[in-house]
């Protein structure tokens, strides 16, 4: 599939702006690595920890009445491992070293993270049947029937 290519690709450009990432991995939220740029972690596995993190940390922010999950961070002895929503289908991980500047880290992991999620959603929308005589909408807001355009609502938070 196209998407894991060009997810791979945003995790290359993520890595290369970020000298101090040492890993980088979009999986989906039940787990299953998309794309990974990671030479010494076991991807699989980080991918279903990365699942149950934020699984909850979904329901942590619920719980507290704190919104939507956004990120986690988690800071060991030897750097830190953040967690990003990457849409509502998607995750991001990024592992990083101790002298890495944490506030970037947010910044260009949030971006990459929103990144993704168009990736993502455009794959999804791709990949699924069209209706007989069916063609995207120039725009990419809706789709066309035959000659009378169909718009589609937007997703509202709480579907996402």
């Amino acid at each position: 599939m196209a998407v894991e290519a060009e997810v791979l690709n945003e995790l290359h450009r993520l890595r290369t702006r970020m000298p101090q990432l040492t890993g980088a991995l979009a999986a989906s939220a039940d787990g299953l690595v998309l794309a990974r740029d990671m030479p010494d972690v076991e991807a699989e596995a980080l991918a279903a920890l990365t699942a149950a993190a934020l699984g909850v940390g979904r329901r942590m922010a619920d719980l507290t009445a704190r919104g939507d999950f956004r990120e986690l961070l988690v800071r060991g002895a030897g750097g830190y491992v953040a967690t990003y929503a990457a849409g509502p289908t998607a995750v991001l991980t990024l592992l990083a070293d101790d002298r890495v500047n944490v506030g970037r880290l947010h910044l260009e992991g949030r971006r990459s993270g929103g990144r993704i999620a168009e990736l993502v959603a455009a794959g999804t929308q791709a990949d699924r049947p069209r209706l007989l005589g069916e063609t995207p909408s120039p725009t990419g807001r809706g789709r066309i029937l035959g000659s009378l355009p169909v718009r589609i609502p937007p997703q509202s938070r709480h579907e996402r």
